[in-house]
């Protein structure tokens, strides 16, 4: 008999998954994931997650386990998936896998999906056990200010319908995106980001302060070309502000323009794994 029992995570209080989650990231690769209770819905709706789909491992101790489910398009993603330190080796994680495979099949996806940081072997592991594949690996970009040449053509700001149905379009004829850097997360994000496009290729991004985000870039010809042109417009039009890319963008998708207009890559990246169902 299993030391756990797997419970809808929307039947359980938003503190308690909280801080359940607190706990499983408490030694995260990138440091502890010290995110306040009163950013925890904004983090849900980031990640795309729906609790109703997602699943707690509960003993009489409490939530020992969690998986963080967003469904999107063909697959269910794995947005977040972590145990508590003590819960670890007990089989909750691989229990929770499994039961979030059968039921992705039962509602009619095709595959699961998610991102893992290539630098966590003990997660790649446990994923590639459980029958994903890498498919992809996502690279972090920063960019220090300076000064760039002026661009021949300025960048025009694209209507935020209009970037929201690029990215749908891209997605169906990619197929193989994070989910952040795709519509549903960037239409939620809070910031104001803007948008532009040039050719094959389209550039969401902020400017907070000294920064400038690139929430996502992508640019499907094999010479980027046109995500080069973006990329030198940014950096004419903003020459006091670093850039800094998270670890979700595909080299073949814009990671080699980035690479051509002076990015340096982060040291840790991640890997877009994929489970057919």
């Amino acid at each position: 008999m299993s030391p756990f029992t797997l419970q809808a995570a929307d039947r359980i209080a938003p503190a308690d998954l909280h801080a359940a989650f607190a706990a499983a990231f408490a030694d995260y690769l990138l440091g502890p994931f010290g995110l306040p209770f009163e950013q925890w819905a904004y983090f849900l709706l980031r990640q795309g997650v729906e609790l109703k789909h997602s699943r707690v491992a509960l003993t009489q101790d409490g939530i020992v386990a969690l998986a963080l489910v967003a469904p999107h398009g063909k697959r269910w993603r794995l947005a977040s998936m972590g145990a508590i330190p003590s819960a670890r080796g007990s089989g909750a994680a691989p229990a929770l896998l499994a039961d979030m495979a059968a039921r992705a099949r039962a509602d009619g996806r095709s595959a699961l999906a998610l991102e893992t940081f290539a630098q966590n072997p003990r997660a790649v592991r446990l994923y590639q056990k459980h029958g994903f594949v890498i498919r992809h690996t996502l690279h972090g970009y920063t960019r220090a200010p300076g000064a760039s040449e002026a661009s021949a053509v300025p960048a025009a700001p694209v209507e935020r319908e209009r970037a929201l149905a690029w990215l749908k379009d891209a997605e169906a004829g990619i197929g193989e995106l994070a989910l952040q850097v795709c519509a549903p997360v960037i239409q939620a994000l809070a910031t104001d980001w803007q948008a532009w496009q040039r050719g094959s290729a389209q550039l969401v991004f902020s400017v907070n302060g000294g920064t400038v985000t690139l929430h996502s870039l992508i640019d499907g010809t094999p010479n980027q070309h046109d995500a080069q042109a973006l990329l030198r417009q940014l950096a004419a039009a903003l020459p006091a502000q670093a850039w800094d890319v998270p670890q979700l963008q595909r080299a073949d998708l814009g990671g080699e323009a980035l690479l051509a207009a002076g990015c340096e890559r982060k040291a840790l990246y991640q890997y877009w794994m994929e489970c057919p169902l």
